[in-house]
């Protein structure tokens, strides 16, 4: 047997390395910031790390981030399906997926490259062979105390011993083994010796044949003497010398066995207890670390998605309420500066005659639009004073604006109604101004950006809108469709009145996104103009003339938030937007002939 094959621990008993985990990628949403909110990324799984980018075809950029995953601790979210939060120390990422399938397809997946790149995984195992060295093993706990090196070397001597029996007992089997083969061969010739001599008899007597070949028995018989068979390599052995030898080696192995086995009894305790205070420590060291990361979760990375609205946001109601307060005030410091520093670039917006607003279209909305007018002609110009449910939460001069409280599976709905009078502007003035997308940006500032998704007619359009965001708060989209109508009096003493409604419908060109939660509307702004003659037979100047206002509003947030935080805010928001809004109408149409 060659030195290599007698080896322990060969090349042939160590298996191959187990195949690594594919790369793994695709697009995942990612936390970005409070401004910023869910951005989408590209996300890269491939040896051990998770990296992203800003895009598919900017890899050949670099990575914007990468977290090793040796150590990584990857949360599915309580709530949220699909979302999970993979956290390294202090650094969080918080990442959502478009379904829970997939969410679950990244978790296995990230699991997987885990475990088969961390510290003692299978994979690794298998690159250091099949069979686990005590050598090895022995010489590792030997740096830990010296009687433990001393048992260490104790054990590599035995095992060196193992070496040497094994070597000396293979040469006594290599030469027992031909010492029996000649055997065998002996026999087989004599035997055939054997025949060819009593054939011989058969043929010659036996007085004719030499004295030589004949001998006598002790009882006088006469017998054949046959030559002894003397097999080449036979009288070189010592067969009983090997015997003993052979034996001799067997009881060696056997003691040696036995004193390893005493020596893996000896040790037995001591790994056992250092096994058990190893595992002790670790499960201190995790109850420590699941108690820092709890800690971080609530005082580090405040501006989280965990802090942002929502039923189970770890912002109490309070705080959740400053923060609203403190970015509203933000932004209405921004945009003072900006009005102060802004002048405006007079815009000619040629408005229709009001028959092009008189007719109902034809587009596929038409039915649609036509309704929601006559229920605001019915329900929205109806007097509040004698409904209890209408509560009068602002007052001020001409302005006032009304509340009803509605809830519904804990989302705020609650319907505000807001009248007016302005003088100096007409209905259809003011209606003109309120839907015509070309000066939308003069006067809303609560507006991120908007466009124009499809003209459906002269007076209808349907528009896509972002709202700023005011953290804690997740940003809000609308989609909705804007129609402007002219709706003629019956009675010849009565005006007429402009009314401008936008309700929210869907669109295959602006479906909902992860960025933005989705809000649903339905707004009315209801417009007459009165007219007092003027004295003798001067003409009707813009002192003659006064809108009375009715601004209705049902919005649904499409989200949870604090009830106390939204009704403030609305209590806050819409006298402003009122008064900001009747404000720029009087500005633009200071000075300009009077239409009505």
């Amino acid at each position: 047997m060659s030195e290599k094959s007698s080896a322990s621990g060969s090349d042939e008993d160590v298996e191959p390395e187990s195949a690594q985990p594919v790369e793994f990628g695709g697009v995942l949403s990612k936390w970005t910031n409070y401004i910023h909110g869910w951005q989408d990324r590209w996300v890269v799984l491939k040896n051990n790390a998770l990296s992203y980018y800003k895009s598919e075809d900017e890899r050949e950029y670099g990575c914007r981030g990468s977290l090793c995953l040796s150590k990584a601790v990857i949360t599915p979210h309580e709530f949220d399906e699909c979302r999970f939060d993979i956290s390294v120390n202090d650094s969080v990422w918080y990442l959502r997926a478009e379904d829970p399938e997939h969410r679950l397809q990244w978790i296995e997946s990230i699991e997987l490259h885990k475990a088969e790149s961390g510290y003692g995984s299978e994979s690794s195992l298998r690159r250091h062979g099949s069979m686990l060295s005590l050598t090895s093993a022995a010489s590792a706990l030997s740096a830990t105390s010296t009687s433990s090196f001393k048992k260490g070397h104790r054990l590599c001597e035995k095992l060196a011993e193992m070496e040497t029996f094994r070597d000396i007992l293979c040469r006594q089997v290599d030469t027992l083994q031909k010492y029996f083969d000649s055997c065998a061969d002996a026999v087989s010739k004599d035997e055939f010796h054997r025949d060819r001599v009593e054939e011989d008899e058969d043929d010659f007597p036996a007085a004719s044949r030499p004295d030589g070949e004949c001998c006598y028995n002790n009882n006088g018989s006469k017998e054949k003497l046959f030559a002894p068979a003397s097999p080449k390599g036979i009288n070189g052995i010592d067969f009983k010398g090997e015997a003993i030898t052979f034996k001799a080696t067997t009881a060696g192995i056997l003691s040696t066995l036995s004193h390893c086995i005493e020596l893996m009894v000896k040790r037995e305790d001591s790994w056992q207890k250092r096994l058990d205070k190893e595992l002790e420590k670790r499960r201190r060291v995790e109850d420590a670390y699941k108690s820092t990361v709890h800690e971080l979760k609530k005082k580090s990375h405040y501006g989280g998605p965990d802090y942002e609205e929502g039923p189970n946001s770890l912002i109490n109601e309070d705080e959740f309420f400053d923060a609203v307060e403190a970015a509203l005030d933000r932004q209405d410091k921004i945009e003072e500066q900006c009005q102060s520093e802004k002048v405006r670039i007079p815009r000619l917006t040629p408005v229709p005659p009001g028959d092009v607003y008189s007719s109902i279209g034809t587009h596929r909305f038409a039915t649609k639009v036509e309704e929601m007018v006559q229920n605001h002609m019915t329900y929205s110009l109806q007097d509040v004073g004698g409904d209890a449910n209408w509560q009068l939460v602002i007052e001020e001069g001409e302005m006032k604006v009304y509340r009803r409280e509605v809830e519904e599976n804990g989302i705020v709905l609650d319907p505000l109604k807001a009248t007016h009078a302005v003088k100096g502007v007409t209905g259809h003035e003011v209606c003109h101004y309120f839907w015509d997308t070309a000066v939308r940006l003069d006067w809303e500032t609560t507006i991120e950006n908007f466009n124009v998704v499809e003209t459906l007619s002269d007076n209808a359009v349907i528009v896509y809108q972002t709202h700023k965001r005011v953290w804690p708060a997740t940003q809000r989209d609308v989609l909705y469709l804007s129609a402007i109508r002219k709706i003629l009096a019956t009675n010849e003493n009565d005006p007429d009145t402009w009314l401008v409604c936008n309700f929210s419908v869907d669109h295959e060109n602006a479906a909902p996104s992860n960025r933005c939660i989705r809000a649903k509307i339905n707004v009315a702004m209801i417009c007459q103009t009165l007219v007092s003659p003027p004295e003798g037979d001067k003409e009707i100047s813009r002192d003659n003339i006064l809108c009375k206002i009715t601004y209705v509003a049902n919005v649904n947030p499409g989200g949870w938030a604090p009830a106390s935080v939204l009704r403030a805010v609305a209590k806050r928001e819409y006298p402003k937007f009122l008064k900001r809004f009747t404000s720029y109408v009087q500005e633009k149409t200071s000075g300009k002939a009077i239409l009505f």
